[in-house]
């Protein structure tokens, strides 16, 4: 994770915004470990509000979405190693003006933490990108095909990129993220696996929401693709200072044995409570926390565009036994946990 920083992303926000990332920070610490970037100014206020059981790193940056300006931390199968992919960064498609030291975070942040770190030479954040850890991805093309992103590169020049760097072998086109998405419709916001075989998406039945069209084509591309699909509730639309807030429970993050959720409070808790309970009937094995994260959403994001977690180190390929068809994907050493 790393800290906020950029008053011109939060504004008087900020306070709350740095209290819900230590929220996070400590939910996420009762599962695995948890590290979190902060400027050298910032860090003594981090580490005494995350606690003693989060490690603070001291690591210069613009801001805080460590899912799409830190690196993708892969497998060599060859080596078993954990290597850091350092993807291109510019800020969603130059929508702000400073991120230079962002664009320098995930090879400082590998060097760092001891890991060598390989640069595909594309444009991607980590939040565009989902994938069931056997071979097939899903994003949409409103985000990556998007000439704001890679204007020379088409839509079979990126998925070789894909499917070089990540191991993936089918990538799955959904054509649109959330309405009103300043990431030009990420990923994560409505769709990720749960297994090799099974999405949850959003979805609401008013037809008068602007994301019913959205959902519904991408739901019936989907199933098209063989997919089964599990429902969360959509929120409606909501207000914050006038502007609409990209609200979702899909925005979640798998930690080590349970599940670290957004909750949205407000007229929104019977809705809250609804999703908490999808997932927990869902995921019977693992613990299912909450985190009140609107003051993290009012900077544009949730709980998995703040968080990045590190795969499990693998055996070498000749040493790894042939995956089982039920083995789930590893969730490995990720960042986040709760409020009751």
């Amino acid at each position: 994770m790393a800290w906020p920083v950029s008053e011109a992303v939060w504004g008087t926000g900020l306070a709350g915004a740095r209290e819900a990332f230590a929220c996070v920070a400590q939910s996420i610490s009762r599962f695995e470990k948890v590290d979190m970037v902060a400027t050298a100014g910032n860090a003594p206020e981090a580490q005494r509000l995350c606690g003693p059981q989060v490690r603070v790193l001291e690591l210069e940056h613009d801001d805080c979405w460590m899912r799409d300006s830190g690196p993708t931390f892969v497998i060599d199968t060859a080596t078993g190693e954990r290597v850091a992919l350092d993807w291109d960064f510019n800020a969603w498609g130059h929508k702000y003006p400073d991120f230079l030291l962002d664009q320098q975070l995930p090879r400082r942040l590998s060097e760092l933490l001891g890991y060598r770190s390989v640069a595909p030479g594309m444009v991607l954040e980590g939040g565009s990108i989902h994938t069931n850890g056997r071979g097939t991805l899903i994003t949409t093309s409103e985000c990556l095909l998007n000439p704001n992103r890679n204007p020379a590169l088409g839509q079979e020049q990126i998925e070789a990129i894909l499917k070089e760097y990540l191991g993936v072998q089918t990538v799955i086109w959904l054509p649109w993220g959330l309405e009103g998405d300043e990431t030009d419709g990420h990923v994560d916001n409505i769709c990720c696996f749960v297994d090799e075989s099974t999405v949850l998406m959003p979805w609401t039945d008013d037809q008068d929401d602007l994301n019913y069209s959205r959902l519904a084509q991408n739901r019936e591309l989907l199933l098209a693709h063989g997919l089964e699909v599990i429902c969360l509730p959509q929120p409606p639309r909501t207000l914050h200072n006038g502007a609409a807030l990209t609200l979702s429970y899909v925005n979640f993050v798998f930690v080590n044995g349970g599940i670290v959720m957004p909750l949205f409070g407000g007229a929104l808790e019977a809705l809250d409570q609804k999703a908490m309970q999808t997932l927990r009937e869902f995921f019977p094995q693992r613990e299912v926390v909450g985190v009140k994260s609107l003051p993290i959403i009012a900077g544009g994001g949730n709980i998995h565009c703040i968080t990045q977690q590190l795969p499990q180190k693998a055996l070498p390929l000749s040493q790894q036994a042939p995956p089982s068809a039920q083995q789930l994907p590893q969730k490995g050493d990720a960042v986040c946990a709760p409020s009751r």
